[in-house]
This record gives C-alpha cells, sequence and structure tokens, in this order.
C-alpha cells in the first residue's frame, strides 16, 4: 500500500463512480481498478461493492474514507508546513541581546521580522555579552546582538560589525562638566567615575580602563554598578560621572537632568551579529538577512 493508492481509493469513494474518479484524477479506468483492487487485496477486505449500475462503499469503505481524508488532509498540511520553513516563513528563532545599545532598532527590526514571517515562534533573552556569546556557542541561542568577548576568538562564531560605539560621560546638569560639546579623556583624572561591573561587561570596561590610562592616569572608580540604569542613578544621586556609550542617549534613556558629553579622543566599543556558521535553520537566516539589510540601507540606526 502507498499514498497512490489511498488517494485513488478516495476519489472513488467520493464519487461513487470509476469513471468520473478516472476523469478527476486523469487517469485511465482500468489503472484506476486495479489500484483499489490492490489495496483491497492489501488490506484483506472489500471496500466498494461493484454492481453494473451501481458504485458504494462497505461499512469498511466508509470507515477508510473518513481516516484516509484525515491522512491526507495532514500530510498536505505537513508538507506546506515543510515548505515554509525551508523558505524561513515558519520555524524558531531564539535571538539573545544586550539592552541599551540594540534600544534604538530592536523593537523596530523584529516588528518588521515579524510581519514578514507571522509563523516564526521568536523568543527574546536579554543577558550579559558573556553570557550570550556562551549560549550562541552552545547552541543554545540562535542569534546574538553583543559585544566581542575577550578571549573567546577560539569557538568558532561567526560576527558582523554593526557599529563602533563611541564612549562618552554622563553628568548632572549643575556639574561643571555640563554644557560642554565634548571633554578630554585627562580631565577625568580626578572625577569619581561610576563604571559598569566588568563582570557584566568585560569590553566596555576594559576599554574604559584603557582610555583613562592612555590619557595618563589611573581611574578613581566611586562605584561598579551591574545596570546601566543603576549607572545612571548613581549619576543623577550626584555620586560621581557615569562612562557609557552613545547608544545611551540614542535611546534616550537618560533621565531628564542628565547630560550625555563626547569623550576625546574617540573610543569605542563594537556591537556586533554573532552566530554559529552551522546554524542553518532558513528562519534564522532570514533574521540575518534582515539585519544585513537594514545595516546596509543605515535603517538600523535611524530614530523612530
Amino acid at each position: 500500500m502507498d499514498l497512490r493508492h489511498l488517494r485513488y481509493f478516495q476519489a472513488v469513494a467520493e464519487e461513487l463512480s470509476f469513471s468520473k474518479a478516472a476523469r478527476r484524477l486523469r487517469i485511465a479506468q482500468p489503472a484506476l481498478s486495479r489500484a483499489v483492487q490492490e489495496l483491497e487485496q492489501d488490506m484483506g477486505m472489500q471496500l466498494i461493492d461493484r454492481s453494473r449500475r451501481t458504485v458504494s462503499l462497505t461499512p469498511a469503505g466508509s470507515v477508510l474514507l473518513a481516516e484516509t481524508a484525515v491522512v491526507l488532509e495532514r500530510l498536505d498540511e505537513s508538507l506546506r508546513k515543510v515548505k515554509r520553513t525551508a523558505a524561513g516563513e515558519e520555524g524558531e528563532l531564539r535571538l539573545g541581546y544586550i539592552g541599551p545599545p540594540t534600544q534604538i532598532f530592536l523593537g523596530r527590526l523584529l516588528a518588521e521580522y515579524r510581519q514578514r514571517f507571522p509563523k516564526v515562534s521568536v523568543h527574546l533573552e536579554e543577558r550579559t555579552p558573556e553570557r550570550v556569546w556562551e549560549m550562541v556557542a552552545k547552541g543554545r541561542l540562535s542569534v546574538a546582538l553583543t559585544r566581542p568577548v575577550p578571549g573567546q576568538g577560539e569557538r568558532a562564531l561567526s560576527t558582523l560589525l554593526l557599529r563602533q560605539e563611541p564612549l562618552g560621560i554622563v553628568v548632572p546638569g549643575g556639574h561643571p562638566l555640563a554644557g560642554k560639546k565634548n571633554i578630554p579623556w585627562k580631565s577625568l583624572a580626578q572625577e569619581p567615575l561610576i563604571v559598569l561591573a566588568r563582570r557584566e561587561g568585560v569590553g566596555l570596561h576594559d576599554e574604559i580602563l584603557a582610555a583613562c590610562r592612555t590619557a595618563g592616569f589611573a581611574p578613581r572608580i566611586a562605584q561598579n554598578p551591574s545596570l546601566m540604569g543603576t549607572v545612571l542613578t548613581y549619576v543623577e544621586a550626584g555620586a560621581g560621572v557615569g562612562i557609557a556609550t552613545d547608544s545611551v542617549a540614542a535611546a534616550s534613556s537618560i533621565p531628564p537632568g542628565l547630560q550625555y558629553i563626547p569623550v576625546t579622543p574617540e573610543h569605542t566599543v563594537p556591537l556586533v551579529m554573532v552566530w554559529n556558521p552551522d546554524e542553518l535553520s532558513p528562519a534564522v537566516k532570514a533574521f540575518r538577512d534582515l539585519v544585513n539589510d537594514w545595516l546596509t540601507s543605515g535603517k538600523l540606526w535611524q530614530k523612530a
């Protein structure tokens, strides 16, 4: 027995006529009759009562018709699902990301992705850069938007540079540095600094320390909070000068009364898209292609 036998039987059972079923299937009537007979032989029972004038179903044939309709409908839907998956229209996207640097575009990007691929299940994971990188490497995430992690070069992951983010300071409006167009790094030598904890962002933390060393001073770090929001809260409370990337200002996440000021010479930290090259899911590739399209067109960094 094969699916062809079931489809032929279904046509005869629905039409109750071998000649009409043959026309519907566009095959010769003798071939159709043989196929139905082969099905009956395989199943060891009569499915169709034949006479010179009428064709009717036996009780077993009636049950088989109902079951065949379910089986063939399920098969057709499965094949359609396979085709949609192959085209990236169905499947799963497990996306990791870090917060403030992606805030300006991530919501818009996902809205367009879901509009294009509404049957793809999207799962989001906001984590530290190190954790996101590790989860991609272990296959727990399909793709991620994060910062490169020092010492992870041995993990064969693919990356796409999205932006080099300049560093700057965040100060209250009444601070002596407020209102300046930019300031040199060396002007921070005597300032208490609020810097994101290294465990929450190795690349960002180390680049800040490197910039201070290059300017000829060891930074006076007053606080090492775990969240960028807490950095801003410390600044708002007058505990020191916060250091952040310009994406914090671009995302409009700075509380009223605080100012972002660029620092010179420019020091940057990269934001990248990272994925495992062995990840072959069409849904994941469709997301990577969309990110690349937005990056090329400039849409990724446009303000909403």
